[in-house]
């Protein structure tokens, strides 16, 4: 399973090709108009309260609680101030869903987050503030934001597909499986309630319970362009590539915007090394979800394997400063860095990289073999070690490299991607 291309299922994987296994706030993303992966912000559900709003964060709340006087005059005044404070909010939120519908997130959230409180929290407001923070892969506010819609509007079914796609990113079990139960049992007629079936079902490796899911949710609502993403992504984690592509290709007809669709083909692709073809659709994905830093890092590494080196160099920085808490953008950099013969920038990535994930071993052995490359022999021979006990299966690929520690060698890059990242 599952942005987002992930569910998004949560480019929010794939089955993809093999990466670093970085523990990620970033797993299956979003249909355009029924799912959500901005640089993100973060702001907090506002609570209404008894005080006029602050000045510098004012509201559009206008007329709207002011009570009509005992006076005809005043009450056609009033009854005229009311309508006029709800056409704002009216005019707030279709200007927030045009915002959307054109991947300016941040413009989204700053005219939901304009909206009175009492508007604020409500079903619909809360699914797209949470589709917006998915769409952006930050998994944690759209969860905190989905969560507040079902509180508020306990029967609404929209938004729940999400809602199970980060949950499966963040690998909790107990309350998918409890999501996926309530969801079936209120509304088995809904789309939604089989893709969080089929989410929860694919956490546990189960993929092709998860693809009968998936094909529920499809033969529900045939229009549901993210069921066939979800669909695509689990006949990929069972290496069934043909039937992935049929699926991905089915939902770009129902929505051409679907950028989890355009995502899902470019990591095929990818994985067959099509690096041209990779590269148009991840470009296409992109072009659809700007906000993503998971494919701004696909899109960089499809660059570098197409040898335009600067050009992956200037996606994967951009990935890193929209995350910076997933190091996997960063390891790609010293990649690049690397095939650019810039070792010591290259090597203050890999620190860099170290400093959050102290125990991958595919780091330690890139920072041996540019250390070695740099004339540290000693530095190498640490890292070397630290590699080998981290990850003893791969015990003859670091072994050779110590042997070889003497000999000059030329210095590759290590090729490697995050297994369980979904959009």
């Amino acid at each position: 399973m599952a942005d987002a291309a992930a569910p998004p299922p949560p480019l929010t994987a794939t089955t993809k090709p093999k990466a670093l296994t970085f523990a990620s706030a970033t797993p299956p993303g979003s249909a355009y108009d029924d799912a959500s992966s901005a640089d993100k912000p973060r702001a907090k559900v506002a609570r209404r309260s008894d005080a006029a709003p602050p000045p510098e964060a004012p509201r559009d709340d206008g007329a709207a609680d002011a009570p009509p006087d005992d006076e005809p005059g005043d009450a056609a005044d009033a009854r005229a101030r009311l309508g006029a404070a709800l056409l704002r909010v009216l005019r707030r939120l279709g200007a927030a869903r045009d915002c959307i519908g054109r991947t300016r997130g941040p413009d989204a959230l700053r005219h939901l987050h304009a909206v009175p409180a009492r508007h604020f929290e409500t079903g619909w407001v809360q699914h797209h503030v949470g589709k917006v923070h998915f769409e952006a892969a930050d998994y944690e506010a759209a969860v905190r934001s989905l969560r507040t819609m079902r509180r508020v509007e306990p029967h609404r079914m929209a938004g729940l597909e999400l809602l199970s796609t980060a949950l499966w990113h963040f690998k909790d079990d107990v309350e998918l499986c409890y999501l996926a139960r309530h969801c079936v049992d209120f509304d088995a007629r809904s789309p939604e309630a089989w893709c969080a079936s089929g989410n929860c079902l694919s956490l546990q490796k189960e993929h092709d319970g998860a693809i009968r899911c998936f094909q529920r949710a499809i033969a529900v609502d045939p229009r549901f362009a993210y069921a066939y993403t979800l669909c695509g992504h689990e006949y990929v984690a069972n290496e069934d590539f043909e039937k992935a592509i049929g699926m991905y290709r089915h939902a770009m007809r129902i929505d051409e915007r679907h950028y989890n669709a355009w995502y899902g083909l470019g990591a095929i692709y990818y994985r067959q090394e099509k690096y041209e073809l990779a590269e148009y659709h991840f470009d296409r994905a992109l072009c659809h979800n700007p906000t993503s830093s998971v494919l701004h890092c696909y899109l960089g590494m499809t660059l570098h394997a197409n040898q335009k080196c600067h050009d992956a160099l200037r996606h994967l920085r951009r990935a890193a400063l929209m995350e910076p808490k997933n190091p996997q953008a960063r390891f790609q950099c010293a990649n690049v860095l690397i095939s650019l013969d810039k070792y010591e920038d290259a090597l203050a990535e890999l620190r860099a990289v170290s400093d959050h994930a102290p125990r991958e071993a595919s780091v330690h052995f890139l920072m041996g073999k540019v250390c070695k490359k740099l004339g540290r022999l000693d530095d190498a021979m640490m890292h070397f070690t630290f590699a080998l006990d981290l990850e003893p299966k791969d015990n003859n690929l670091i072994k050779s490299a110590i042997d070889r520690l003497e000999e000059p060698d030329d210095l590759e890059g290590v090729d490697d991607e995050d297994d369980d990242v979904e959009v």
